[in-house]
């Protein structure tokens, strides 16, 4: 248990301000790590779907109730889940080996270069038994300063709709927040761990892929799905150089199962190839940047209803939208 623990306390670093005994809500990386420990394994989406409504609200719940100020009893009801990114159907598929080539050339001078930090847009579906779905959005920006200490910014955000209001769920009933609100501003010490994800990721494909093994607490070797649950935690440590970039292709043209289906605009406006990988009750689409081979975002999309929670077929249970 005493490993388990120390996990924990590498996955979710002490803002440097904080009390020495102080107890706070988990952070994103210690959500993710606190779910393999408790089951063993990377759960998948439709797990994730499911903890979402405990594991999300807590962390921001407990933000929002020192922060936000609420919207009045004529607040609107909650917003739905955003509907999926549509392929267009003239577009012409780009096959991921095609892909690879094209970012082996754009690295060719080496830059852009890699960078410690990330800027996300994020925003998942929280479900419970006895409340329709809702969706927390929100946005996230980690700067690493050259002390190897650094800040997290986190606003409520609603992508799909700029400047309009974003949920809160601040007594347990969902209700409407002001567009950008911060939630979470915080300043957090050296990092002393050296192991994936908080190393540096290698630029050669083979090493790359023990590297995601590694960041992932996998023993044997990624499957798809598993290998996109190592993108997103990849992405959600560092921006990718042309170089990374183009090792991690090479990487996914090798995926069992993942297949081009052409041409999305993403929620950020940003035009991408999409490729998609069909699991067991959710679809995954990993959107590209079709000239540099960027990852631009990934999406998850119930394929079985689960009325009992108010899950539709259709319905989008997870997006990330991760920007330079």
């Amino acid at each position: 248990m005493a490993d388990e623990l120390e996990l924990l306390r590498r996955a979710n670093p002490v803002p440097v301000d904080a009390p020495h005994f102080g107890d706070g809500p988990l952070d994103h990386h210690a959500e993710r790590q606190l779910n393999r420990l408790l089951h063993g394994q990377t759960p998948g989406p439709r797990s994730r779907a499911r903890l979402a409504w405990g594991l999300v609200a807590t962390a921001v719940v407990a933000a929002l109730a020192l922060t936000l100020v609420l919207g009045g009893p004529n607040t609107p009801p909650a917003v739905a889940a955003p509907r999926p990114l549509v392929v267009r159907a003239d577009s012409t598929p780009v096959p991921l080996q095609l892909l690879a080539e094209r970012a082996g050339q754009d690295a060719a001078d080496g830059s852009p270069g890699l960078r410690k930090g990330t800027h996300v847009l994020t925003w998942s579906m929280g479900m419970s038994q006895d409340k329709p779905p809702v969706t927390f959005a929100e946005e996230r920006i980690v700067r690493w300063k050259a002390d190897d200490t650094h800040t997290e910014l986190v606003v409520a955000t609603d992508p799909r709709h700029p400047g309009r209001p974003v949920l809160s769920d601040e007594d347990g009933e969902p209700r409407l927040v002001a567009d950008g609100h911060v939630i979470s501003r915080q300043t957090f010490g050296p990092s002393w761990s050296d192991a994936p994800p908080e190393s540096a990721p290698p630029h050669d494909p083979t090493r790359l892929r023990a590297y995601l093994q590694e960041a992932g607490y996998r023993d044997t070797p990624l499957s798809t799905p598993q290998l996109l649950d190592a993108v997103d935690v990849l992405l959600d440590h560092w921006t990718l150089g042309a170089r990374e970039n183009a090792a991690l292709v090479r990487l996914l043209a090798d995926a069992e199962g993942l297949r081009p289906v052409g041409q999305v605009t993403d929620r950020l406006g940003r035009r991408g190839q999409a490729y998609v990988y069909d699991g067991s009750g959710a679809r995954r689409m990993l959107i590209m940047d079709p000239a540099t081979g960027a990852v631009l975002g990934l999406e998850s999309t119930a394929t079985v209803a689960e009325p009992e929670w108010g899950l539709r077929t259709g319905d989008v249970m997870e997006y990330s939208a991760w920007m330079r």
